[in-house]
């Protein structure tokens, strides 16, 4: 229906879908049970064809500008039929595979992706190479129509219950310059010579992942983009880190903000300049992002203004959850709920998708050139 490419439409007639099909998540707080219910919830979406607009068609998408992505997203996360961090994935890896991919490739792979049947992870991050990320050591040596990769990488997300991964290696000889020697590869992560080992996390979550390579043969095929292109894909793919992608994270916030509200409540308390504090802060974050999604849709291309998204999530993440421990004492220190497990996640939140230091160096020197001092 070509009148669902209106975003005002596309809402309307996808808030009440969702309110006449329950997709409730079934009470399995576990790391396993949010992922089987986020396969449920994208095959449902996927079969009624939600989750399909807003992608190219030749990638089995319905069309529609990319708004429509962030609108089922908001829907979704904003219900808790799903949790953020898998719902970020699909957001991060789609638009790469079909950039960079071959078309065959992408019209194979984006369906399995966008319907839930497979989940992907993203190998960039090592011991040695997490904010400078252009000195990554995991190396792909050519050997005839194949690459041989060895190296390892860290903080990579679901790897354990992933079936691919968007890798990238180092391909260049010393001579070639950093950012010129970096490769990408889509990764079959059964294939023989991988090893994957779950990090648990001080919030009791094994989200993240060692993945390690050990002469592991990846078909030529397969490299996204040519020899050399990984440093421009990985730049690509930032900028959906902190478009689509946080609108519904931003979604989820609000959420958890509402359900502050409400326990505050109910102790009897009064809502204190603390919440009105968050509030201006998730507020400002969402006009923030409103407009970023709004240039993306336009087809604008994003670049290192979206790390200004990035500072105002990780700031409005973090004052949220210091609000609820404040007004809600012992909830993390001495409760065992989401809160207590979100206010461990959320310290994390100027460390994941690239530091709060490293994102104003780039707001300071790219935005506002105020140069290296």
């Amino acid at each position: 229906m070509s009148d669902l490419h209106d975003p005002a439409t596309f809402r309307t007639h996808l808030v009440a879908w969702l309110s006449e099909n329950d997709l409730s998540p079934a009470d399995d707080h576990s790391l396993d049970g949010h992922l089987r219910q986020f396969a449920r919830v994208q095959r449902a979406l996927y079969d009624a064809g939600w989750n399909r607009y807003g992608w190219p068609e030749h990638a089995g998408g319905l069309g529609g500008p990319a708004i429509l992505r962030a609108i089922v997203g908001e829907e979704v996360v904003g219900r808790r039929l799903v949790e953020p961090g898998p719902y970020s994935m699909l957001e991060v890896l789609a638009p790469t595979m079909i950039d960079y991919a071959s078309p065959a490739l992408a019209a194979e792979m984006v369906p399995k992706l966008l319907s839930g049947e497979e989940m992907w992870c993203q190998g960039f991050s090592e011991p040695g190479s997490g904010s400078d990320l252009a000195s990554l050591t995991t190396r792909a040596a050519p050997h005839g129509d194949d690459w041989i990769v060895n190296g390892q990488k860290v903080w990579t997300s679901f790897a354990q219950f992933s079936r691919r991964c968007v890798l990238l290696t180092r391909t260049g000889g010393p001579d070639v310059p950093n950012h010129e020697a970096i490769t990408a590869f889509f990764v079959d992560l059964d294939t023989p010579g991988i090893t994957v080992r779950p990090l648990r996390t001080m919030h009791g979550v094994d989200e993240f992942c060692e993945v390690y390579f050990d002469d592991v043969v990846v078909e030529r095929s397969r490299m996204l983009g040519a020899p050399g292109d990984g440093w421009r894909l990985a730049m690509d793919l930032l900028p959906y880190e902190r478009s689509t992608c946080f609108w519904q994270r931003i979604a989820y916030l609000y959420a958890r903000f509402d359900a502050l509200i409400a326990e505050v409540k109910a102790q009897g308390q009064a809502v204190d300049s603390d919440m009105g504090e968050t509030y201006l802060a998730l507020h400002t974050l969402r006009c923030r992002s409103r407009a970023t999604q709004h240039r993306l849709a336009a087809g604008h291309k994003l670049g290192p203004d979206t790390s200004v998204d990035k500072v105002l999530l990780a700031t409005a993440e973090q004052r949220l959850y210091d609000t609820a421990r404040d007004l809600l004492p012992g909830v993390v220190e001495l409760d065992d709920t989401p809160w207590r497990t979100e206010y461990l996640y959320s310290r994390a939140a100027t460390i994941y998708g690239g530091t709060a230091e490293v994102q104003r160096n780039i707001i300071a020197r790219r935005l506002l050139d105020l140069g290296k001092e």
